[in-house]
């Protein structure tokens, strides 16, 4: 088929199933990834200002300044590189 990728991007990636293992709520997993991503997002601001005040951490993963805070953070799941348990919900 033209027009078609055989590995698809972007939502897809990483599958829901692969981030289900680490996480088994997908009301855990949608709270902690967007908290993750706002951090994300900070830290860039943080980079951007230049005063070299940075409060916050970057992306834990390897990753494009082109990507999405939250693509970001869900691949950070989908590595194990955030800390989770019940008590966060």
């Amino acid at each position: 088929m033209y027009g078609t990728q055989p590995e698809p991007e972007g939502v897809t990636n990483p599958p829901i199933d692969d981030l289900l293992e680490k996480i088994p709520s997908k009301y855990a997993m949608a709270t902690i990834a967007a908290t993750r991503a706002r951090q994300i997002n900070s830290y860039r601001q943080e980079l951007t200002r230049g005063d070299g005040d940075i409060s916050d951490f970057g992306p834990l993963v390897e990753s494009s300044p082109e990507d999405k805070p939250l693509s970001i953070a869900l691949h950070e799941v989908a590595e194990g590189k955030l800390q989770w348990s019940d008590e966060d919900e």
